[in-house]
């Protein structure tokens, strides 16, 4: 038995068995943000000289119980991978369902190459650390590896708000297309406020959790 979803002209089949194990894939779209973001606010309440005012969340990588949230670079980076191999399975190929997941996909990896490339330490963090951010190599990996992150999805954003709209989510598919504004935004305005920053990245990842939600779980026109 197979169901059929309509974008646009074409019609795209789902057998029951590969959407069913695409749910529990897409699970991992679902954990990975509240997961890392809530790992992360707990380390940067408790680590000594850490202040969400001044410093990235990234940071919290560094020093002696930077394991920790090296740790929650690794899962998190798993559990979005997972996540955009479920959504591939969901959406059966269908509208955006080959460069939604696979930009998501490309987010996982930045969380990767951010754990192989620790953030560089500074405004005083980790404790001892100068005010001065002096850039290194590995730093500017890092920074690179969040930037193609978080552009690629906020283009997933965009594309998926196709297969959103295709199953009658209309007002989530204009949220979709909405919310890259809004992380851009957090981005851009890193540069006067850090918390700015990292309310746009959390933005990111929570809008992330919602829509996977929409395309795995919620029924179509619901």
């Amino acid at each position: 038995m197979t169901q059929t979803l309509s974008a646009g002209s074409h019609a795209v089949p789902t057998s029951p068995p590969a959407r069913s194990a695409g749910r529990g894939l897409t699970a991992g779209a679902l954990v990975a943000g509240p997961l890392f973001l809530g790992a992360g606010i707990v380390q940067g309440l408790t680590r000594d000289g850490f202040d969400f005012g001044r410093h990235a969340i990234s940071q919290l990588a560094l020093g002696e119980a930077g394991w920790t949230q090296t740790v929650n670079f690794l899962i998190a980076g798993a559990l979005l991978i997972a996540g955009a191999a479920g959504l591939r399975r969901v959406l059966g190929g269908g509208a955006g369902g080959t460069w939604g997941p696979a930009l998501v996909g490309v987010f996982g990896a930045s969380f990767w190459a951010a754990a192989a490339f620790p953030a560089d330490a500074g405004a005083g963090f980790p404790v001892g650390a100068p005010e001065a951010t002096v850039m290194s190599g590995h730093g500017s990996v890092h920074m690179l590896a969040g930037m193609v992150g978080y552009l690629s999805l906020c283009a997933a954003f965009v594309v998926l708000a196709r297969p959103l709209a295709a199953r009658g989510h209309r007002g989530w598919a204009v949220a979709s297309r909405l919310v890259p504004v809004a992380v851009l935004a957090g981005f851009m305005a890193s540069a006067v406020s850090v918390l700015a920053f990292t309310a746009g990245a959390g933005l990111g990842l929570v809008a992330l959790t919602a829509v996977a939600a929409r395309l795995a779980v919620v029924p179509a026109d619901s």
